[in-house]
């Protein structure tokens, strides 16, 4: 079910040799923001209660990569979304969820570990139209990507 995350022609996110977005280098933003929300103070520009930092196992180095993205609570699991801020691509987490679904998740002062599914059917299609009634701009992320943005079910193990 997890290959559902990387749709034909998606690959993988901006890339290691294109980490610009709107001239933002986004891999010093987000190494910016670990370092903050990992010493509990305040993120610069996000809300720390919507955030939390994902360790996925690099698909092809093996490797743990830890990503800061926004989540969803949908009773007891987490919701992520995989918008990649609109980009064309997916990001990618997505390929190394699609090579192993055991991560890790770090929320408010929380550690553990957890399974990753790609959501489907109706459960994908009543999260999504409620993310994007929550959160209008994913729906712009949607437009602007031009493909499905998969949502992901993160539940504790």
């Amino acid at each position: 079910m997890l290959d559902k995350l990387l749709q034909p022609g998606q690959g993988r996110g901006f890339g290691r040799d294109d980490r610009t977005v709107a001239g933002m280098d986004m891999k010093e933003i987000n190494r910016r923001t670990i370092e903050q929300f990992r010493a509990g103070g305040e993120i610069e520009g996000m809300h720390r209660e919507r955030l939390l930092l994902l360790t996925t196992v690099g698909s092809k180095t093996g490797r743990p990569h830890t990503a800061p993205m926004m989540f969803v609570r949908d009773g007891d699991r987490l919701l992520v979304i995989a918008s990649n801020m609109g980009a064309p691509k997916q990001p990618d987490w997505c390929a190394n969820l699609a090579a192993n679904n055991q991560v890790t998740v770090e929320v408010g002062e929380e550690i553990y570990a957890a399974q990753a599914e790609p959501l489907v059917g109706d459960d994908y299609s009543r999260s999504w139209a409620m993310i994007k009634e929550q959160y209008p701009f994913f729906a712009d992320h949607e437009k602007t990507a031009n493909r499905r943005i998969p949502v992901v079910a993160l539940t504790a193990t």
